[in-house]
């Protein structure tokens, strides 16, 4: 749809700005339905994040488009296109590594997406960003679904008070290794007890059951405590 850019830039023409509003509001309702997706999965950014994110980038896209008519010879896309870089150095700050292990890519892949669906509805594509929206939770549910795309390796600690003994630390350490859990880290606190406090910083294989870990070192003998 192309708009009535002299009335635009008047501010007499109030369907075409009730229609910019509207892409506005596709926008957020998209970036809302994104986010709902992400907080089911306890995902750190979630329906604010989302809405704002499509939202910013609809207005901005409208701006870029738009708000310059008055300007001879103006590029159309100069402050749409910081979108792209500014929402990914947003993304950066979701984005951690821990015991090498990358954690919130997904998470910051989602909002970049985000902010492209806000751009294509600021541009009134309402198509194409309606389409881009619905395939894009279509794809994060299919791949939660499915066990084989599910399921990741994960990172976690496991902290022991165990008995004293000769070999008790090695033993530990063979027996998490056997079950293919990796140790990236060793933490060993001695006291005047007979007892040795050891705190594992681990990455569990995908689709390890941590449940039955934690029991089988309860019903060990050597395992005085056990917490996570």
């Amino acid at each position: 749809m192309e708009l009535d850019i002299i009335g635009l830039a008047d501010g007499h023409d109030i369907l075409v700005q009730a229609e910019l509003l509207l892409r506005i509001a596709v926008a957020c309702a998209l970036g809302l339905m994104i986010g709902h997706e992400r907080k089911n999965r306890n995902k750190s950014a979630g329906i604010r994040t989302h809405a704002i994110v499509a939202m910013g980038s609809a207005l901005i896209m409208i701006v870029s488009k738009y708000g310059f008519s008055d300007v001879p010879d103006y590029d159309a896309s100069r402050v749409a296109a910081q979108i792209v870089s500014g929402v990914g150095f947003l993304g950066t700050g979701m984005i951690f590594v821990r015991n090498n292990l990358v954690n919130g890519l997904t998470t910051a892949a989602g909002v970049w997406a985000t902010a492209g669906i806000g751009m294509a509805a600021g541009a009134g594509l309402y198509v194409i960003s309606i389409a881009s929206a619905i395939m894009m939770i279509i794809t994060q549910e299919i791949m939660h679904r499915i066990s084989f795309f599910a399921q990741v390796a994960s990172c976690g600690n496991i902290r022991l008070t165990l008995a004293q003994k000769e070999g008790a630390v090695k033993n530990m350490e063979d027996f998490l290794e056997s079950l293919k859990i990796d140790i990236a880290a060793v933490k060993i606190h001695k006291n005047k007890k007979d007892e040795i406090k050891v705190e594992f910083e681990v990455v569990y294989p995908p689709g390890f059951d941590k449940a039955w870990l934690f029991s089988h070192l309860a019903e060990d003998e050597n395992v005085m405590t056990i917490m996570e």
